[in-house]
């Protein structure tokens, strides 16, 4: 399965230029009907708004549809979306609500200021890959432990969780292509002292750190 990226968690986040009130909402959705349904719950929670911008894009049947929602053609939906093409995020609805403050922006500072409250929405939300990952358990000294927790954050491990009693053991995530070569550097660089053991592998969402 090719990996891709998802947002982490539903967020909001909120940006104000020239008085006018934007507020971005991050939902993680699977299908169209699934994004649907939350851009209405969206549009009805903020129905005093004047605008409520939406992007969406849904890996099935690769949907990808965004909407100005009353702004003029081409300043707000489209600099939605492109934030999300540009990080390569699927599964994503995002929704700008716009509270008018009285004060025009104009095409260059709607763009603007839509883009950039969608990056700010994911920012909060966050990204995650979703592949199979390869659950490892890696044992070490306390001696060892911060320069191989270093060595496998760099060989693209995420650590899962960390216990410490006798010695230290690793929980690691490991994409499942790469498991046999990051276990052999890992005893190689421990000049075979750290015991490792390969867990299961699952396809699952992961938290880029």
């Amino acid at each position: 399965m090719k990996p891709y990226q998802i947002p982490t968690a539903p967020a909001e986040a909120e940006l104000i230029e020239k008085r006018s009130r934007f507020i971005g909402h991050i939902r993680l959705v699977t299908t169209e009907a699934e994004a649907l349904a939350e851009l209405k719950a969206i549009r009805e929670t903020h129905n005093t708004a004047n605008h409520n911008v939406y992007a969406y894009i849904v890996r099935e049947n690769n949907i990808i549809r965004c909407s100005d929602a009353g702004e003029p053609q081409g300043t707000a939906g489209q600099p939605v979306l492109n934030v999300f093409l540009k990080e390569e995020i699927t599964n994503v609805l995002c929704v700008v609500t716009r509270y008018f403050g009285g004060t025009l922006l104009g095409a260059g500072g709607l763009v603007r200021a839509y883009a950039q409250t969608a990056k700010l929405a994911l920012d909060t939300a966050g990204i995650s890959v979703v592949r199979a990952w390869q659950r490892i358990q890696l044992t070490c000294s306390y001696a060892q432990y911060e320069r191989l927790q270093k060595i496998a954050a760099e060989q693209g491990a995420v650590i899962e969780n960390t216990d410490f009693a006798a010695n230290v053991t690793l929980t690691l995530l490991v994409p499942d292509t790469d498991a046999g070569a990051f276990c052999a550097h890992m005893v190689d660089v421990s000049a075979g002292t750290a015991g490792l053991v390969q867990l299961d592998t699952q396809e699952i969402p992961v938290p880029l750190p």
